[in-house]
């Protein structure tokens, strides 16, 4: 769960600060939890014990005094009155602890009978099985759930962080899709934030806020803390001792427990072996315990990681692949599973959410003029796949307003009142510009706008000598990053003709960026 600093991208970022007071929900009041419950019990419990030993000494006290006046009728008045005030005192102390009995019972009595019979639980019936999931976030992008929730039974959704320069509590840009989609797709939910908290005060915040956060969704699987690059000397944590670490996570887990969730610690395996870099010894007699270690083998074929101390569920790799995602996502086995899933805690309280189109790029704010260099594609999503996306088209002549440019090739533009994207190749903001003569007729149906720029590869990109990847279309040759090259044209369907080493080549644009 390697955690990237976030980068703040204005607009395409939203920010929250949590509020210094927030008033407790009307449903977290009218629903005590279990383990709210059981701390109740044992307080009541243990303070019948101490009724009992009180009521029994001052039963001895009583048994003295009256031997006192009946073998010492003098005398033994005056060992009495002593006696009389200890009794007297105590007598007072076991009524005020009787009092206080009697309230809390008659408290816990009106609790229950203000509940409704369907009464909100927060975690439904565990089981023993053995279940796989994944955790996400918004590095994974948008999401395909529908593909991506084959084979998997639970997943941990990143709702948030706190800013390691402002200290502000933001939510993961992914949170509320993520939860929705893969909740719709039959998958059981837990959760985690990623803490950069420094005093348990802030700790338990972040836990209030993720609560707040998670009411709308059936949080089956527990909600985790997780805290990384406290070593780092820019971090914000930076200088804490364990001791200060483990505390400040209790306090999260603490919090989370309080409102119902099953609380879980996240540490990799280096940092959880021998107390090395949390006290965990008392995290483990506490909370469930998350563990990462990689390269020792993928579940199935590694039952477990080469962790000594009580662990539930293990992320074996950082570097999976599950269809519907691009890129790689972190994989994990739970020793647990649940027979169904949590109820709501809170009926409608999530609204249903689109996907962000701008997920994962980072985009320059602008505000400038553009018109296309000849006829550009304006799509509602940064994808030249089919053209199920294309809203508009921008003739060149024709303006719109640009308002950023991704460092992935888009542009975000406003045309019509709606906000779109474009190639940004394929606008300029020189608005008399005119398109060269339309080249000859060539052997390929993709038609080729021609521009004149240096690129590289962003990573390694094949070369072909076609723009398709079918057959008869062959690899030339790879172009690596730092090789530049010259693009002399561009094509609406995502293709680029570039010239290497005298010969005119193919590839797919999306794999370029500009050599400035």
């Amino acid at each position: 769960m390697t955690e990237k600093e976030l980068s703040q991208n204005g607009e395409n970022k939203k920010e929250i600060l949590h509020p210094d007071a927030r008033k407790e929900s009307a449903s977290r009041k009218k629903h005590a939890s279990e383990s709210h419950r059981r701390r109740a019990q044992r307080r009541r419990r243990q303070a019948r014990r101490r009724l009992l030993l009180l009521a029994s000494g001052i039963f001895v006290v009583l048994i003295l005094a009256v031997l006192l006046l009946l073998f010492f009728p003098g005398g033994g008045r005056e060992q009495a009155e002593p006696a009389a005030a200890i009794l007297q005192g105590a007598g007072k102390q076991n009524l005020e602890l009787f009092q206080e009995i009697t309230r809390e019972a008659v408290s816990e009595e009106e609790t229950q009978e203000e509940e409704p019979v369907s009464t909100v639980k927060a975690v439904a019936t565990e089981t023993d099985e053995t279940t796989v999931g994944i955790d996400v976030s918004e590095y994974q992008g948008n999401i395909e759930w529908s593909q991506a929730a084959e084979g998997l039974d639970f997943v941990m959704v990143r709702v948030g962080y706190r800013s390691s320069e402002t200290g502000k509590i933001t939510e993961d840009a992914c949170a509320r899709y993520n939860l929705q989609e893969a909740r719709d797709q039959g998958l059981y939910l837990g959760a985690y934030f990623f803490s950069r908290a420094v005093s348990e005060e802030e700790a338990r915040e972040e836990a209030q806020w993720v609560c707040e956060l998670l009411a709308g969704y059936p949080i089956t699987y527990p909600v985790a803390y997780n805290c990384e690059g406290f070593q780092n000397p820019d971090s914000r944590q930076y200088g804490l001792t364990i001791e200060e670490r483990s505390r400040i996570a209790q306090a999260f887990l603490d919090e989370v427990e309080a409102q119902g969730y099953t609380g879980m610690f996240y540490a990799a395996r280096n940092e959880l072996q021998d107390n090395a870099l949390w006290d965990t010894d008392t995290l483990e007699l506490k909370y469930r315990i998350w563990v990462a270690q990689y390269g020792i083998g993928d579940y199935p074929d590694t039952e477990r990681p080469q962790y000594g101390g009580e662990h539930v569920m293990w992320q074996y790799t950082s570097d999976g692949s599950v269809s519907g995602i691009d890129g790689s996502v972190d994989k994990n086995v739970a020793y647990f599973g649940y027979s169904e899933p949590a109820v709501l805690r809170e009926e409608g309280a999530a609204q249903t959410v689109e996907a962000d189109p701008e997920v994962g790029v980072t985009f320059t704010e602008v505000e400038e003029q553009v018109t296309a260099k000849e006829l550009t594609n304006l799509r509602t999503t940064m994808d030249q796949g089919s053209d199920d996306n294309v809203a508009a088209q921008l003739k060149n002549g024709e303006t719109a307003l640009r308002t950023g440019v991704g460092n992935n090739g888009w542009s975000r533009v406003e045309y019509n009142g709606q906000i779109l994207y474009a190639v940004s190749s394929l606008l300029t903001t020189d608005l008399s510009y005119t398109p060269p003569a339309e080249e000859p007729e060539s052997e390929f149906k993709t038609k080729f706008t021609a521009v004149s720029e240096n690129v590289t590869a962003k990573d390694v990109t094949n070369l072909r000598n076609r723009p398709s990847v079918e057959e008869p279309s062959q690899v030339i040759v790879q172009l690596h990053n730092g090789e530049v090259i010259t693009r002399t044209g561009v094509s609406d369907v995502g293709w680029s003709r570039v010239e290497y080493n005298g010969q005119t080549l193919y590839c797919i644009s999306s794999y370029l960026q500009v050599v400035e």
